[in-house]
């Protein structure tokens, strides 16, 4: 057993991120224990640190319901170097650069064997929520196999592609899975913040060429040019379907809400073309309410995406590795408590530009 340096939230009544002495285990079986040189910080840590997810009428999902239990160290876009292993393990040794898969399931079920652990139904032990994650010194990981070589690709990079860059490819799978789909039919992103530049990323990496950014704010949309957008709109509450058509120029054939509050996800269901698809990635909570004979009518469906499967992960470092997923802004931060409780509150409040990686030193 080692003990380690973690930045963690102690109770859930609390929301201060505070020093914290954690226990690392030695790796037994097909286990690996990673030193932690870079862990990126995302929105989802904000619900988590807030204790739940907004369902609207339907009330509140809290995470102590889900099994989420305090210290919490958070954080789960993990990159670092394996320093040790079990004795199991073949695929992996010690000195291999990595980045951590996070969003574990039960490992055993179909859906587990399948790689998509995102969407097990029966266990979660998703790294920096259910179990420690990033914002330390080391972190402990179930098997090699979720530890994926980084080959190159820069690690402060490389760690955010463990949430954002796997969300952004998932995503953009649901886009290009659709039927008839031409390169150049419109495509729209809405939020333009770290994850929506990097599903902007996605999508031209995989050859779309009519990428919409709608966002509240114009701050990334020159970056979001620069990663393969045609267009950029600003949009307000009041923004309806029409605005953006004529904006556009055109219907979207899909729409991808980083967001998804009940505003942006009905603006996108009213928005998309007959027989499109939207496709609900954020977390930022609300509802919608629909008219059940539109879905007849006009054939549209709505997707919801969970990150992303393990073999996303591979895709996304792979599409770095290769340059076709062109690097979001990245700003690197020593990792302190101070720190990690400046970048949750920045990003709480909009103030991040891109993505915020915390640098571990030794």
């Amino acid at each position: 057993m080692t003990t380690v340096r973690s930045f963690a939230q102690l109770s859930a009544e609390d929301t201060h991120i505070q020093e914290h002495s954690l226990e690392v285990p030695e790796p037994q079986g097909h286990e690996v224990v990673v030193d932690i040189s870079h862990a990126g910080v995302c929105h989802t840590d904000i619900h988590v640190r807030e204790g739940g997810y907004d369902l609207g009428s339907a009330g509140w999902m809290s995470m102590t319901d889900r099994g989420v239990k305090h210290p919490l160290v958070m954080g789960h876009e993990i990159a670092g170097t394996i320093s040790a292993v079990g004795p199991d393990v073949t695929d992996r040794k010690v000195g291999d650069q990595v980045a951590v898969y996070p969003w574990l399931g039960c490992g055993e079920c179909a859906t587990c064997a399948d790689g998509h652990e995102n969407l097990c139904m029966h266990a979660s032990r998703i790294i920096g929520i259910m179990r420690a994650g990033g914002y330390a010194e080391q972190v402990s990981v179930p098997h090699e196999k979720y530890c994926v070589p980084l080959d190159g690709v820069d690690p402060a990079w490389g760690a955010t592609l463990a949430c954002s860059g796997l969300t952004a490819v998932a995503s953009a799978d649901h886009v290009l899975s659709m039927t008839a789909l031409e390169k150049d039919l419109p495509v729209a992103v809405i939020g333009a913040g770290g994850v929506g530049l990097m599903c902007v990323a996605a999508l031209h990496a995989q050859g779309l060429t009519n990428i919409a950014v709608l966002d509240r704010s114009d701050a990334n949309f020159e970056r979001a040019q620069e990663l393969g957008a045609r267009q950029t709109m600003l949009v307000q509450d009041e923004t309806t379907p029409d605005d953006v058509k004529t904006a556009l120029g055109d219907t979207p054939v899909a729409v991808i809400d980083v967001v998804n509050s009940g505003t942006t996800a009905t603006l996108a269901f009213n928005t998309v073309r007959k027989s499109g698809r939207v496709i609900l990635v954020g977390l930022f909570g609300g509802e919608i309410v629909l008219p059940t004979v539109l879905f007849t009518l006009t054939q549209k469906s709505i997707v919801g995406n969970y990150v992303g499967g393990l073999q996303h992960l591979h895709t996304a470092l792979s599409l770095a590795r290769e340059g076709r997923l062109p690097r979001i802004p990245v700003q690197e931060t020593p990792m302190t408590a101070d720190s990690v409780q400046q970048t949750l509150d920045d990003l709480e409040a909009g103030r991040s530009r891109g993505r915020t990686v915390l640098t571990v030193s030794r």
